[in-house]
């Protein structure tokens, strides 16, 4: 997800060898993690998205992002689009890029 995300996404994949799952679990029972990165403090309760996907087809598209916060590698969130959001994590051939937004849409003023 880092590898195909935004610009500035390849820049954390240093800190995946020293990231760990947290034993923190989403209340919905989705598969969304967060993620702690040794030697570094935990960080804040923010979210900068890094890389955004879907994956699954019409009857059971789902999304999914990698984020940071503050510099810090931070968790993956998953959520349902066409239904309740995945308990299980995609793999990385079902990751399809986000659809772009349609820059043409009338935008509300």
């Amino acid at each position: 997800m880092l590898e195909n995300g935004t610009a500035e996404a390849a820049a954390f994949l240093s800190q995946l060898d020293n990231a760990e799952v947290t034993p923190w679990r989403c209340p919905c029972g989705c598969a969304s993690f967060n993620l702690s990165i040794k030697d570094m403090p935990e960080a804040p309760p923010r979210v900068h998205v890094l890389g955004e996907f879907v994956f699954g087809d019409t009857s059971d598209l789902a999304g999914i992002f990698i984020f940071s916060s503050a510099g810090i590698l931070s968790g993956v969130e998953v959520y349902g689009l066409a239904g309740d959001a995945p308990r299980r994590l995609p793999t990385p051939e079902e990751l399809r890029p986000f659809p772009p937004a349609n820059d043409d849409a009338p935008r509300k003023r």
